[in-house]
C-alpha cells in the first residue's frame, strides 16, 4: 500500500505556523498598551500628617558624624585622615554642641559632622562618657544652622507611647522608623562593662548607622540616644535601647562644663573585683580612706596589716541608700542619685556585724 509523502518543507511550514498561532484578523485593529490611570487618594490620616509633620521639624536637628584617624604614609613621608566609622548625632544647643554614643567616635583622631544642609564642620572632642556611651562633640556653624531638639523627660514614660527614631546613617539623607516603647527600666552593659540602667526599650527599628541619634515621644521631644540593639548579627532584630533623656541631660551637661563626669564620691579606694573574689567578699571592700574625705570623718575604716604583717580587712560596704551592693558597679551606679556635698546613709559590714553611718559625699577627684 503506497502512502502518502509530504514535502518535508510543507511539514515545516505547519510546524511554525503551530507555534506562532493563528494570523491576526487584516479587519482587526493594531492593540497599543496603555498605561492605567492613576486611582485618586484621599487625604492623609490625622496620625500620618502629625509623623510627617514632626519629623520635618526634627529632621534638621540630626547630623551625620564621620569619625577619622590619622595614618602616615612612610613612603611619601605624609599624613593622612582616612574615614574610621560614622554613626549619627543630633545638635544639643545653638553653641554646636553635638550629642552621639561614645562608641561612635571611639579611637579617632578627628571627627566631621555634616549638618541637614550637607555642610561639613570639622568637630571637636568636648568629653566623653565611657561608662554611658555618649560623647560631646562642638562645631564652629553660625546659629541658623543650629536647631536643637526640644529636651523631654524619661521619668514619666509610660509602656506602649508611640516613639520615633530619627537617624543620618549616610550623610546623605535622614531616615525615621516609628514604633512604641517596648519596655523600661532595661539594663544593657556599656563599653567598660559598667551597666547603664533605667535604658529605654522600643521596637523602632534601630540600625547601626543610626547610633547616636534621637528617639523622640509624639510632641517631638528628645526622650533618649538610640545605642545599641539586640543581634546576633548586627542587624536590627526587633529589640532596640536607648539611654534615657534624664541620664543624657546630666551626662552632656557635665561634660560640656568639665568635660567629663563630675560625680559624688565617698572619698575611698576599693578592691578590685578579682580581690574581693579570692577574699569571699560580697560587697565593695574599702582598701583606703582618702585623707579629709567625708569617709574619713564618717570613720569608714581602711584595710590595713597589723603588727606580725597579718591582713586586716577594712570595712565592706553593702548599702547606700538602702540599695544593695554587691559590687563597684553597684556602688557607682547608687551614688548616682545623689549630689556632692549630700548626706548618705551607708551600711557596711564590720567586724562581723553590721553598722551603718552617715557620709557626706566629696566630688570624684
Amino acid at each position: 500500500m503506497n502512502r502518502p509523502t509530504c514535502c518535508p518543507h510543507v511539514v515545516l511550514a505547519l510546524t511554525v505556523t503551530l507555534l506562532a498561532g493563528p494570523a491576526p484578523s487584516a479587519a482587526a485593529p493594531a492593540g497599543r498598551n496603555t498605561m492605567r490611570a492613576v486611582a485618586p487618594r484621599g487625604p492623609l490620616l490625622t496620625d500620618e500628617l502629625a509623623t510627617i509633620e514632626l519629623f520635618r521639624a526634627a529632621a534638621p536637628a540630626v547630623v551625620f558624624i564621620t569619625s577619622l584617624s590619622v595614618r602616615r604614609d612612610p613612603f611619601r613621608l605624609n599624613v593622612q585622615q582616612i574615614p574610621r566609622g560614622s554613626g549619627s548625632g543630633f545638635i544639643w544647643d545653638d553653641r554646636g554642641h553635638i550629642v552621639t554614643n561614645y562608641h561612635v567616635i571611639r579611637g579617632a583622631n578627628a571627627a566631621q559632622v555634616t549638618l541637614s544642609d550637607q555642610s561639613t564642620w570639622a568637630a571637636k572632642l568636648v568629653g566623653v562618657s565611657e561608662e554611658k556611651d555618649l560623647a560631646v562633640l562642638r562645631i564652629e556653624a553660625p546659629k541658623p544652622l543650629l536647631q536643637p531638639l526640644p529636651l523631654g523627660s524619661s521619668a514619666d514614660l509610660l509602656v506602649g507611647q508611640n516613639v520615633l527614631a530619627i537617624g543620618n546613617p549616610f550623610g546623605l539623607d535622614h531616615t525615621l522608623t516609628t514604633g512604641v516603647i517596648s519596655a523600661l527600666g532595661r539594663e544593657i552593659e556599656s563599653i567598660t562593662r559598667v551597666p547603664i540602667r533605667d535604658v529605654i526599650q522600643t521596637d523602632a527599628a534601630i540600625n547601626p548607622g543610626n547610633s547616636g541619634g534621637p528617639l523622640l515621644d509624639s510632641a517631638g521631644r528628645l526622650i533618649g540616644v538610640n545605642t545599641a540593639i539586640f543581634s546576633p548579627s548586627g542587624a536590627y532584630a526587633g529589640i532596640g535601647f536607648a539611654i534615657p533623656a534624664d541620664t543624657v541631660n546630666w551626662v552632656v551637661t557635665d561634660l560640656i562644663e568639665h568635660g567629663k563626669i563630675v560625680r559624688a564620691s565617698l572619698g575611698i579606694q576599693v578592691a578590685s573585683k578579682q580581690l574581693a573574689q579570692q577574699l569571699g567578699i560580697e560587697g565593695v571592700l574599702v582598701i583606703n580612706v582618702l585623707p579629709g574625705s567625708g569617709a574619713e570623718r564618717a570613720q569608714l575604716r581602711p584595710t590595713r596589716r597589723d603588727q606580725r604583717g597579718r591582713l586586716v580587712l577594712g570595712d565592706v560596704i553593702v548599702a547606700v541608700g538602702g540599695e544593695k551592693i554587691s559590687d563597684y558597679n553597684d556602688l557607682l551606679l547608687a551614688l548616682e542619685a545623689f549630689e556632692i556635698a549630700q548626706d548618705v546613709a551607708v551600711t557596711v559590714h564590720r567586724e562581723g556585724r553590721l553598722v551603718g553611718v552617715t557620709v557626706v559625699l566629696d566630688r570624684l577627684q
